[in-house]
């Protein structure tokens, strides 16, 4: 199972990786667009393998009597969690990564719209933290393992 889900995640990877070079090739936006939904899956089939804290997840929900709307809740903030995390890591090694190997391979357009996205995501998550009055109910007792 876990090779299938590492070759299905390579797949979508080399895809994702071809209609970036054509995209900057000057190839067609539309196409490139329309290919997009494909990094939602990828990061389903990515989610699903070893290391994305399903256990601690998991183990906390089975030790609460969390609702089904509290667990999505928790979910959704690990997945954003996790992202952020990921992001950070990226933008961080970029000077390195710059230093290593200069401008090969670069879009400076589709570089520029995705910080500009990124920043936009930011700045709204940060509104609603601070703008977000927080009721918070602290009930039960939840005792989680991981091994």
């Amino acid at each position: 199972m876990f090779q299938t889900l590492v070759e299905f995640q390579r797949t979508i990877y080399l895809a994702l990786g071809e209609q970036i070079k054509l995209l900057a090739a000057g190839g067609n936006w539309l196409a490139f667009v329309a290919f997009l939904p494909m990094g939602v899956v990828f990061g389903a089939a990515h989610a699903l393998t070893p290391g994305h804290s399903k256990a601690v997840l998991a183990t906390y929900l089975a030790g609460s009597d969390a609702k089904v709307s509290r667990g999505l809740l928790v979910s959704i903030t690990l997945s954003f969690t996790h992202v952020t995390i990921a992001v950070l890591i990226a933008a961080l090694s970029l000077p390195l990564v710059s230093i290593a190997l200069g401008s090969v391979g670069r879009a400076p357009l589709l570089e520029h719209i995705s910080r500009g996205l990124l920043g936009l995501i930011g700045v709204w998550m940060l509104w609603r933290a601070l703008s977000h009055s927080h009721h918070h109910r602290h009930e039960g007792e939840a005792v989680g393992v991981m091994a």
